[in-house]
């Protein structure tokens, strides 16, 4: 986690809401992290909740006890609820993203791993597959969206995965300014309809 470079991680939120066409929204957020993600969405009037899986509960503490710069308008907004679990293994439960959490909703935002094939946890692998993201398919209204960062640029096999379960699925690169090179630097924002 860092405070560096959070536009990604904000872009992941804005464009994930932006691809939905919907009045009301409600959204799971897997990471809490520093509430980057789970900020920008917060700023969509659309959204009704935001349910954001943790599997840190240290980090949930963070946020809880307003140590944190966005901890306050994160956690003090009544829409924001977090939840303690692992998002992986509730995606692959099939049982929901935990109590008071909709069945289904209409955008589920990713940020857990660092890229597709650069998993923090070999467990997650599988969640990259066909099989694993029709999982989180069957958690999505319909119109719903499912959007992802990634440390890399969008990569053409995994929109070809993507694609074999999503009507839309696109690619995106977010270009920011790295005041360590002195240059600029991106990340990739997957987002899938």
């Amino acid at each position: 986690m860092s405070s560096l470079f959070t536009v990604a991680e904000e872009a992941l939120a804005t464009l994930g809401l932006a691809a939905v066409d919907a009045h009301e929204l409600d959204v799971v957020v897997g990471g809490l992290g520093l509430a980057y993600t789970a900020g920008a969405a917060l700023e969509d009037p659309r959204v009704r909740s935001v349910h954001v899986v943790e599997t840190l509960e240290a980090v949930i503490d963070w946020h809880e006890q307003r140590l944190l710069p966005l901890s306050p308008p994160v956690a003090d907004d009544a829409r924001c609820h977090f939840v303690h679990g692992d998002f992986f293994a509730l995606v692959a439960s099939g049982s929901g993203f935990g109590e008071g959490t909709p069945a289904k909703v209409d955008v589920i935002l990713l940020d857990i791993d660092h890229t597709p094939t650069h998993v923090l946890h070999g467990s997650h692998a599988g969640f990259y597959s066909p099989a694993g993201l029709s999982r989180v398919a069957d958690r999505l209204n319909p119109g719903g969206v499912f959007a992802m960062w990634s440390d890399d640029p969008p990569d053409e096999a995994f929109l070809a995965v993507l694609r074999q379960v999503f009507e839309v699925s696109e690619g995106h690169l977010v270009v920011f300014p790295n005041p360590l090179t002195g240059g600029t630097s991106s990340n990739g924002v997957y987002v899938a309809r």
